[in-house]
């Protein structure tokens, strides 16, 4: 599913993002991909989520 980042903590790797449906969802540092170094607000991602939120973030590479 794609999302936009909304806001993103650099010390904390964690932050909220903001799915094409609306729905806003926070993700930890366990969820970002191995080659995120950082992320800004409104970059546009790929995530994975299910019943416990997002589970997965990776850029579009």
């Amino acid at each position: 599913m794609q999302a936009t980042v909304a806001s993103y903590d650099e010390s904390s790797r964690s932050g909220t993002v903001v799915t094409d449906q609306g729905a806003t969802l926070a993700f930890g540092s366990a969820t970002l991909a191995e080659h995120i170094r950082h992320l800004r607000p409104g970059q546009r991602v790929h995530i994975n989520a299910g019943e416990a939120g997002v589970t997965g973030i990776a850029l579009w590479l």
